[in-house]
């Protein structure tokens, strides 16, 4: 039986009166990479806030590790957070901070802090206020994984990264999520989102749009088609069945077309118009 990690059901959010997330649904499963999609001010942050506990909740429920610890202390002792921009001791040298991250948790962690510095080229004595936007990232990396944690909440992970350095980041998450851990990455980098995450939640305006894996989700109705007529190209989307797209094509009367299936962006930008119109 597939174990759950995270439940939420029905979750909703008000700011005053701004309502920032709807009715929102979703279940990961334990050991998957589960991409949580959305532009800017999408809601992505406050469900998270909502997960760890940071913000109240108006309504709706949150489960973690399925009840299987008894509050959220003991839950967020076996959760690994990596928020989108992290604030340390200016003053502090990486070594001093990333040891501080561990008497927090009250555990050992300096053989894998160790192993994680390594593998991201941390600058271990330098001050954090000498540090670039790449460098404390990596900090921050080593912060949230060094325990350990059953479940990752990743906010926006690689941003400041290098290409070598998001590639050596992303092996790390699939290595503790193949021995069992359970990441929920939140992020609007669609490229990491369609090579990395086993499933991806889309959401606008605090409303989930879908949810479904990536491979389904490229390969649904909605086509990329591209006709010639009169020496002119015309891109386009079409969501409907095969025979639909062959009459309103035939309806137009060009002298060639293609038709592929879309890319993530494409769908991504496809969902948000659909919401609009």
């Amino acid at each position: 039986m597939t174990e759950i990690v995270i439940n939420i059901q029905e979750l909703e959010k008000y700011y005053g009166k701004h309502l920032a997330v709807s009715d929102l649904t979703l279940s990961v499963q334990k050991g998957e990479i589960f991409g949580f999609l959305g532009a800017n001010g999408a809601g992505k942050s406050t469900v998270i806030r909502c997960l760890l506990g940071l913000i109240k909740k108006t309504g709706g429920d949150i489960s973690l590790f399925a009840g299987k610890y008894g509050s959220l202390t003991e839950n967020l002792a076996h959760i690994g957070y990596l928020p989108s921009e992290s604030q340390f001791y200016p003053d502090m040298n990486v070594k001093e901070v990333i040891a501080l991250a561990a008497r927090a948790r009250k555990k050992d962690c300096r053989i894998e802090a160790e192993r994680i510095c390594q593998i991201l080229e941390v600058p271990i004595d330098k001050k954090i206020k000498d540090l670039s936007l790449g460098n404390r990232k990596k900090v921050s990396i080593v912060c949230a994984l060094q325990h350990q944690p059953e479940l990752l909440i990743l906010d926006e992970p690689t941003s400041g990264l290098d290409p070598l350095m998001q590639e050596r980041f992303f092996k790390l998450i699939k290595e503790a999520c193949a021995a069992g851990t359970t990441c929920f990455l939140s992020s609007h980098n669609l490229a990491e989102v369609k090579n990395y995450c086993d499933r991806v939640a889309i959401i606008r305006e605090g409303k989930l749009l879908t949810i479904d894996t990536i491979e389904n989700l490229t390969r649904s109705q909605t086509k990329r088609v591209t006709i010639w007529k009169d020496d002119q190209a015309e891109t386009f989307n079409f969501a409907g069945t095969s025979s639909e797209l062959l009459a309103h094509i035939q309806n137009l009367q060009p002298t060639d077309f293609l038709v592929e299936e879309p890319s993530l962006e494409e769908l991504f930008l496809h969902y948000y118009e659909e919401v609009k119109a």
